[in-house]
Parts: C-alpha cells; sequence; structure tokens
C-alpha cells in the first residue's frame, strides 16, 4: 500500500498542501496523511502515518523537507521505517525520484539529509549576522511592538471599568501586556 503525508509549516501555505496532496494522489497513494504544523512542532499525523504503515507499505512524501527537520531526524523517521519493512520514496528529490528500498537509495537520502541540514545551519548563521550588522548600522530596530501602540485604547477600557482580562479579550492581546502597560502607565 502507498501512504502519503503532506506537510506545510503554516495555514497560509494552503496551495502548497492542495500540491502536495494532488501529487500524491496521483502517484496512487491509498491513504494520505496531511498537516499544517512547523516541522519543530509535534507532527501528530506524521506519527499517525508511521503508526498505520505495515510490512511491505510505501511511505511516500513530495520533498524530504516535508518529512524531517534534520538529519538526525530523518535517520530516526528511516530507522523507524526500515523496522516496519516499510519503504520510503520521495517524487521530487532534486528533480529525480528517490526510494530507499535499495541501498543507494538509502545512501543517497542520508547525504542528501546531511546536506539540507548543512545548508540550513547556514542560512540562519548569516541571517543572524545580517541582523548584528544591521544593528551595528543602526537599520534594525527588531518587531514593532503590537500591544503598546493599543495603550490609549486599554486606558479608556480601564477607565470604563473593564479588567484587564476583559480588555484583553476586547482587544484581541495577552492579558500579561495589558497588566504590564497599564501598570507602567500609572508609574
Amino acid at each position: 500500500m502507498k501512504i502519503g503525508y503532506a506537510r506545510t509549516s503554516t495555514f497560509d501555505q494552503k496551495a502548497g498542501l492542495d500540491g502536495q496532496f494532488e501529487q500524491l494522489v496521483v502517484t496512487g497513494c491509498n491513504k494520505i496523511f496531511s498537516e499544517q504544523v512547523s516541522s519543530v512542532a509535534e507532527r501528530e499525523q506524521l506519527n499517525l502515518a508511521l503508526d498505520f504503515a505495515r510490512e511491505g507499505d510505501v511511505l511516500v512524501i513530495v520533498r524530504l523537507d516535508r518529512l524531517a527537520r534534520s538529519t538526525r531526524d530523518l535517520l530516526g523517521i528511516i530507522d523507524a521505517l526500515e523496522t516496519k519493512k516499510v519503504g520510503l520514496r520521495v517524487l521530487d528529490f532534486g528533480g529525480t525520484e528517490m526510494d530507499t528500498q535499495s541501498p543507494t537509495g538509502r545512501l543517497m537520502l542520508t547525504m542528501f539529509g546531511a546536506l539540507a541540514q548543512f545548508e540550513r545551519e547556514l542560512m540562519l548563521v548569516r541571517q543572524r549576522e545580517g541582523i548584528e550588522r544591521a544593528k551595528r548600522d543602526g537599520k534594525y530596530r527588531g518587531r514593532i511592538p503590537t500591544a503598546r501602540r493599543r495603550l490609549p485604547e486599554m486606558r479608556d477600557l480601564a477607565a470604563e471599568g473593564l479588567s484587564p482580562p476583559e480588555i484583553a479579550a476586547r482587544l484581541n492581546c495577552s492579558r500579561a501586556s495589558v497588566y504590564r502597560l497599564l501598570k507602567e502607565d500609572r508609574s
């Protein structure tokens, strides 16, 4: 049986999830698990797919980055699949298709997983360096605090007698921000 798994990191990527789903259907997946969750969060549907898979089945994904967050994570998933005698098929593996049911496929997957993790780590280093450079040059200000801009509204609502939790609910911000900003405002 072919078991499909599709994932995007955010709800804003609905088209990406739909595209993966379509590719998995065309490939002939009998059962498809999909979710919109960050790879660092608990991936409930991936766990369900891994539990569902039986000996002789193949887990099919569109791209490797939809499955694992790091080489260690990838190797753990592959190990779990191999223990159950389940194959892994990656539809878009750098312009080609890859299947772990062969020794060459397993070797390629491990190597590319390591390279993908290395590339991600380099990107994060470059990003941190760029932010530090921008801070030194006075061009980086960080995120604009959203709750602080609503302080005048918080004052008005507090003057009307609303409690901080009621203010937070009405303004759609955290209670902690309301408590903190009103306290600072009184000081």
